[in-house]
């Protein structure tokens, strides 16, 4: 059976989030995006696709952006997928919100809590009893040590360690 993603941002963020779609078997993946010759149409067009794909993922970086993109999809009555790239290590105790991303090489732990539309990126450590809430974006090598909060749509610089308890 066919699995079809379409992903809003054809940019950097956009194109690894098209990766991680392709490791899961997403095997009909399209681009919205209002300034790129790979889109199949603008963002303002999201809903007349709604029939063709079945999900939508927003792959865009800014966080306010996503977030707000992420409620209109769902509004528009799209499929809003978790993406957890094969060589990410998610805990069994860990609940990831939809639409966000687990990038390769990441780690989330123990009974954390990543909100919907975060972005874990490659490398990026949140470790045991760490709360993201929505659309915060964890980037490469950043780590959110035991215990920490992000507040919604904060962004962790590369490299960033967030204390804890």
């Amino acid at each position: 059976m066919s699995k079809s993603l379409l992903i809003i941002g054809a940019g950097g963020h956009g194109q690894v989030v098209k990766e991680v779609a392709e490791a899961l078997g997403y095997d009909k993946i399209a681009f919205l995006d209002d300034n790129s010759v790979e889109a199949i149409g603008k963002i303002a067009n999201s809903k007349s696709f709604v029939q063709e794909y079945q999900a939508a993922f927003v792959g865009i970086g800014n966080n306010k952006f996503r977030n707000e993109l992420l409620q209109r999809l769902e509004q528009e009555g799209y499929e809003i997928p978790v993406l957890l790239h094969p060589t990410a290590y998610i805990s069994k105790t860990a609940v990831i919100g939809k639409g966000a991303v687990v990038e390769p090489k990441a780690i989330v732990n123990a009974n954390s809590r990543v909100g919907v539309g975060c972005i874990i990126s490659v490398g990026a450590i949140v470790d045991h009893d760490v709360v993201l809430e929505d659309c915060v974006h964890v980037n490469a090598g950043a780590i959110c040590k035991a215990g920490s909060f992000v507040a919604k749509e904060t962004k962790l610089e590369a490299g960033q360690v967030v204390k804890g308890y």
